[in-house]
C-alpha cells in the first residue's frame, strides 16, 4: 500500500472517531453562540499550524463563513508579530497568549485554544489566564490532551498520535463549529 493510501486510511479512521465528540461540539457551539449574541468576543490562539487554523477560524466570524451576515468580533492572538515579540522578550514566550488574554479578555468572552500535543505552555497559560479573567474556554487538543487537559471549560480531544491527522481533525471541528453557530447569528 502506498504512503498516500496509508494516509487516507488513517485520516478516515481519525475522522470516524470524531463522532464521539459531538456532545462536546454542541456544548462548544452553544458557548460560542451565546458569547457572540450577547456582545462578547472570541480570542483564538495556537502555534504554527494551529495558529493558522485559529486565524482561519477567527476570520470565519469577523468576515463570514457561508452566508453574508453581521460581523462578529474574533481576535487571532497569533497575528501581531510586534506584540508577540515584545511579550516574548519582556515576559517570556510562554506568556505570549496569557498576556493578551489579560489585556483583551472580559467575562463572557470565549478563548479558543488549539494545540495538537496539548503541551504548549503558552496555550496552557492562556487557558489559566482565561479562567482568572472570567473568560470561558474551549480547547482543541490531540493525543491524550497533554498538560492542557482539564484546564478548559470544554475540550475537543482528537484521539490520534499523528500531528497531521490531529491538525486535519481540528480544522474539520472548527468548520463544524462554524456550521453549528452561523445559523443562529
Amino acid at each position: 500500500m502506498s504512503v498516500f493510501q496509508l494516509a487516507v486510511n488513517d485520516a478516515l479512521a481519525t475522522t470516524e472517531r470524531l463522532r464521539t465528540l459531538e456532545p462536546q461540539l454542541l456544548l462548544a457551539a452553544d458557548l460560542v453562540r451565546k458569547c457572540l449574541l450577547s456582545g462578547g468576543k472570541l480570542l483564538v490562539c495556537g502555534n504554527g499550524g494551529s495558529a493558522a487554523d485559529g486565524a482561519d477560524f477567527a476570520t470565519e466570524y469577523t468576515c463570514r463563513f457561508i452566508r453574508d451576515r453581521k460581523a462578529y468580533p474574533a481576535i487571532n492572538l497569533s497575528a501581531c508579530g510586534s506584540l508577540l515579540t515584545a511579550i516574548g522578550n519582556d515576559y517570556g514566550y510562554e506568556r505570549t497568549f496569557a498576556r493578551q488574554v489579560e489585556a483583551f479578555g472580559k467575562p463572557g468572552d470565549v478563548l479558543v485554544a488549539i494545540t495538537t500535543s496539548g503541551n504548549s505552555e503558552n496555550v496552557r497559560l492562556a487557558l489559566e489566564a482565561a479562567r482568572l479573567a472570567g473568560v470561558h474556554s474551549l480547547a482543541l487538543l490531540g493525543r491524550d490532551g497533554g498538560k492542557c487537559k482539564g484546564v478548559a471549560d470544554i475540550e475537543l480531544i482528537v484521539p490520534s498520535t499523528v500531528t497531521a491527522r490531529i491538525q486535519e481533525a481540528h480544522k474539520f471541528l472548527l468548520h463544524s463549529l462554524c456550521e453549528q453557530v452561523e445559523g443562529a447569528l
